[in-house]
């Protein structure tokens, strides 16, 4: 165990989105592990909790402020609009590497277990620059959520992208890591596949899942599916190889389908070949328009990416660290 990171000081960073029924028990258990922290000298006495409203539409803001207000350990951000769980998360680390010595990351809804970030600490000590947590099980999800999730995660080692199996945003970062994060300029952020590309000393944590008990999940089917893509397309260009792989293969279909009408008007066939034609029709088109839209995410995410655009705005935050004011990265 390293001496010199005894004793650090932890900024738990906190992504919210519309968490108003979860919240305020959220940050009592939260507040109440930090503290608990302090008296057990696992962490120093300027440790914070940063909460990161992205862009809620409820009373999530309002409870962050009277949170603030009342307990000096707790910090806010809020964006201008919201902008992704992602980057909700990017935004309070890179917030955080300011002040603290290493950050760790939960969702506002607290399914992970905050006991776990004992082992996490433990593990930042005994020098890991990034701890992943990764859940023991999935007996919490439903049927679809287990087998959507199992096949994302073979997806993407397939694809060749350097992911923790059941891997969650629930994980610390040393100030060393976040400042390396803090070089890469992704738009579209994936950072289960970003951070193992840091390749700095790491380590893991398992943890177990706990049913949520206020509110409901923000990610939806949608949301789940674009942080697929973001995943796939920011990390491999097998898909493009899979194209031309297609594109092979229909051209020696056609070929042989060429064979095939020759064959057949040699030996003076009469009646055309109706469902072979169609079959070609059906199989060709339905290969170009799927080539077609797996070039056109590329396209799309790199067209995104050249206009550089800001990825968050602040417009507000809660500190009482001078210096503290609206910025954008």
């Amino acid at each position: 165990m390293d001496n010199n990171r005894q004793k650090g000081t932890l900024y738990i960073v906190v992504p919210c989105y519309n968490e108003e029924e979860a919240l305020d028990t959220s940050a009592r258990t939260l507040l109440d592990k930090l503290r608990e922290l302090m008296k057990k000298d696992r962490i120093s006495d300027k440790s914070r909790i940063v909460f990161v409203d992205d862009g809620s539409r409820d009373s999530t803001w309002e409870i962050i402020e009277r949170w603030y207000s009342g307990n000096e350990e707790i910090k806010g951000l809020r964006f201008a609009h919201n902008r992704g769980h992602q980057n909700a998360i990017l935004a309070g680390m890179m917030y955080a590497r300011t002040y603290c010595d290493y950050t760790i990351t939960i969702d506002a809804d607290l399914q992970q277990d905050i006991n776990a970030m004992e082992d996490f600490i433990s593990a930042y000590a005994d020098g890991s620059e990034i701890v992943y947590g990764v859940r023991n099980s999935r007996d919490t999800d439903g049927f679809f959520k287990k087998l959507s999730a199992t096949v994302f995660y073979k997806t993407m080692n397939a694809m060749g992208c350097n992911i923790y199996e059941n891997s969650a945003d629930y994980r610390l970062m040393s100030a060393k890591a976040l400042e390396a994060l803090s070089e890469y300029g992704e738009v579209n952020l994936f950072l289960r596949g970003i951070i193992p590309d840091i390749g700095f000393k790491s380590s893991v944590v398992h943890f177990d899942v706990f049913p949520r008990m206020q509110g409901t999940s923000k990610y939806s089917l949608s949301k789940m599916f674009t942080l697929a893509a973001d995943g796939i397309t920011s990390f491999s260009i097998k898909p493009i190889r899979m194209v031309l792989g297609m594109g092979i293969l229909a051209l020696l279909v056609g070929f042989g389908m060429i064979i095939h009408i020759i064959y057949e008007h040699y030996f003076g066939y009469t009646v055309s070949g109706w469902s072979s034609i169609l079959m070609s029709i059906w199989v060709i088109g339905g290969a170009n328009l799927l080539s077609l839209g797996i070039i056109g995410e590329y396209v799309g995410r790199n067209y995104l990416e050249t206009k550089q655009r800001p990825r968050y705005y602040f417009w507000e935050i809660l500190s009482r660290d001078e210096g503290s004011d609206n910025h954008e990265v």
